[in-house]
């Protein structure tokens, strides 16, 4: 025989289920913000660069933010040579994201590399700056003068390397016979240079780079304009298009600038992945990115220029979709 329950305990039995349905909220609302599945979790790899660039700080700061953010997921931190050798990485399994130049990005697709049709964007992240440093006393006043002279031009595999290709044909010279190109990262170039080893280096980075101000607060050295070959650059067609006409400010390095602006180049950074990514993971990295910029910025200052307006522009790759949702949800 069933005996029916007294109406209080019945009423009492349903407040107690709105009450636990009220407490629950937050964490329903989440979990139907993320489609209804789990926080991402596992290991993931993210190559970054030499251990003195921007690339690498920038990982180790972003590392720290997602412990907090996705705390399931394990990220690990590889070092590469550079842009070229970054997207190698992740097509190869080796990583599941990096930070690679968008020229670099551009070249790797018309070169019709290993899964070049495979690669999409997280968000357009900060600008690097070309920069070509001499000692204070070096008589190159522009890029034509480096004529016979041994240069750190960036390794091999380097976004560095790439562009500093590019700027020596636009100022009439050519890489293998007219310098001696020394194949070399900004983890190695300062010290050469102060050891008289280099009469000049290039490199590509956010500002300002760390090697490069250390560099200056113990060894005299001078920045060279590399304005005057941006009409020259562009003319080289396609392959240049992602570049700019770019200035640094007086006080990106004070004491190799002696108070003036320095007319460059400028290329933008872009987060990437693959197609086949985990669009959760994707989405929550992506969130993170760029809700950590001003915490990330007050140690690189690169990291200021991340912003949600412009993130979205990651020309030459397509979004991935889990950065489409995040760049979805936040929209006004």
């Amino acid at each position: 025989m069933v005996t029916a329950l007294p109406r209080t305990t019945g009423r009492r039995t349903v407040l107690t289920a709105i009450a636990a349905l009220v407490a629950l909220g937050p964490a329903l609302w989440w979990l139907f913000s993320m489609g209804g599945t789990p926080s991402p979790g596992g290991r993931v790899t993210l190559a970054t660069g030499v251990p003195t660039g921007v690339y690498a700080r920038y990982g180790e700061l972003l590392k720290q933010d997602l412990a907090h953010d996705l705390p399931d997921v394990d990220l690990r931190l590889t070092r590469s040579e550079g842009s070229i050798d970054n997207l190698r990485q992740l097509v190869a399994g080796r990583a599941e994201f990096t930070i690679a130049t968008a020229d670099a990005v551009a070249t790797y697709k018309i070169r019709g590399e290993r899964g070049a049709d495979r690669l999409r964007a997280c968000a357009r992240l900060y600008d690097d700056y070309m920069q070509l440093v001499v000692p204070k006393k070096s008589a190159v006043r522009s890029t034509k003068d480096l004529r016979r002279l041994r240069v750190g031009v960036g390794a091999d595999g380097s976004g560095v390397q790439l562009i500093t290709r590019r700027l020596l044909e636009a100022a009439g010279l050519d890489f293998d016979k007219d310098i001696t190109p020394v194949r070399v990262g900004i983890d190695r170039m300062p010290k050469l240079l102060e050891r008289g080893k280099l009469d000049a280096f290039f490199w590509s980075g956010g500002l300002p780079t760390t090697a490069v101000q250390h560099l200056a607060q113990h060894f005299p050295v001078r920045l060279v304009q590399l304005g005057d070959l941006s009409q020259a650059l562009h003319r080289q067609g396609e392959r240049t298009r992602h570049y700019r006409a770019a200035v640094m400010p007086a006080d990106a390095y004070p004491l190799a600038q002696d108070g003036e602006a320095v007319k460059t180049i400028a290329v933008a950074n872009l987060l990437v992945t693959l197609d086949r990514e985990d669009a959760a993971l994707t989405e929550g990295i992506t969130r993170t990115v760029i809700n950590s910029r001003d915490w990330i910025g007050r140690e690189v200052h690169a990291a200021q220029k991340v912003d949600l307006r412009t993130a979205v522009f990651t020309d030459p790759l397509e979004l991935h979709e889990g950065a489409r949702r995040y760049y979805v949800s936040v929209k006004p």
